[in-house]
Parts: C-alpha cells; structure tokens; sequence
C-alpha cells in the first residue's frame, strides 16, 4: 500500500466515524448549544488531545509488536476483526431494530466559559473511553504501509484523524442548534449507522482475510 492511498484510506474510514453521532459529538454540541463557544473549542482541543496521545501510544506499541512477535501480531489482528465486526454487526443490527446505544448526558458541571475548563473535559472525556484505544490499536497497523517508518507513519495517520476531527469540530460549532435536531433524526443516526457499519465491516473482513 502506497503512502497516499493509506493516508486516503484511513482519512476515509476515520471520516465516517467522525459524521457517527457519539460521545464527543453530544459533547461538542450540548457545551455550543448552551452559548459557551470558548469551553467548546476546549472542549475539542481536549479530544483531540486525547485522539493524539492515543494514536501516539498506539504507534509506539505497534513498532514493539511487529518487531517482537509475529504470533502477538496474529493474535491483534484477529482480535481487531472480531471486534470491528462484533461492532459493525451491532451497529447495523440495530437501526433494524430501532434499539439505540445511550449516550451519556450527564449534565455540565457548572462553571465559568473558559478553554482550559472544557480542554479538561474533553481530555477525560477521551483517554477513558476504551474503544479508541482499541480502535487504534485494531485499525492504525493495517494502513501503515510495507518499509515504512511505523511511529512517524502512525503519528501523521492520527494527524489526519486530529485534522478531520477538528474541522468537523468547525461546523458543530457554527451550527449547534441546527445540527444538534439533525443528528437527533432516528433517519439521519440511522443511515449513518448503516453507511458506517458497512465500511467498518469489509475493513473487518479485509483484515481477517489479509496476511
């Protein structure tokens, strides 16, 4: 897999999840929506925070895992497509059957409107959330191309992440109110889980069925 096609190909899959409603979606939105445009932006900053320092660790230990054992890289590949699929499966699922998975909205502590306050937040917010690391950890090997540096491509596939990430960021913000009823739409969440769930499960696939 060539450089380019890889960045493209991550952008992709990664450019999906970014559009699927989720945690850091309601997030962004609810700390908009309620005027405090400066704790959003913190709010952002500090997921992206975390989305780099995981996609960094991730990149550190992928380097140790090729490098150490071709069986502990087996073992992650195959535990990464049945994950994705475990995922996609239950993604697709349910739009069918019109069950939703809840998303915290454990009101905003009080406080005042300022960027390290919801820098905090988004940070937390992100570093305990499991399914990135494990996101990462299944999906960040498969797009780094044969002979290349694995912690300098790692990084610059999670700067594309943190980059499409922000610019989605971008327009939440811009239009809190109107795309927060939009994202609400059992249609909209629906197509989106569908359209997300397919992609995530011919990645699955792929990965499974690639040496």
């Amino acid at each position: 897999m060539a450089m380019s096609t890889a960045l493209w190909s991550f952008a992709l899959v990664v450019g999906l999840l970014t559009l699927t409603p989720g945690l850091d979606t309601a997030l962004i939105l609810r700390t908009a929506a309620l005027g405090r445009r400066t704790r959003a932006w913190g709010v952002v900053l500090g997921i992206q925070t975390g989305t780099l320092i995981w996609g960094t660790l991730t990149s550190l230990g992928v380097t140790a895992l090729l490098t150490a054992s071709h069986l502990a890289y087996e073992i992650l590949r195959w535990a990464g497509a049945a994950y994705l699929l475990w995922m996609a499966g239950r993604m697709i699922v349910d739009t069918f059957r019109g069950r939703r998975a809840e998303i915290d909205t454990e009101q905003q502590p009080a406080g005042v409107d300022t960027l390290s306050g919801g820098w905090r937040q988004g940070t937390v917010t992100n570093l305990l959330n499991p399914k990135v690391g494990v996101f990462y950890v299944a999906v960040l090997p498969q797009f780094i191309p044969e002979g290349a540096p694995h912690f300098t491509m790692g990084v610059l596939l999670t700067a594309v992440h943190v980059t499409l990430g922000m610019i989605w960021s971008t327009v939440l913000i811009a239009s809190a109110s109107a795309l927060g009823t939009w994202l609400r739409k059992p249609r909209a969440r629906r197509i989106l889980d569908r359209v997300t769930g397919t992609v995530i499960a011919a990645f699955a696939v792929r990965l499974a069925l690639t040496d």
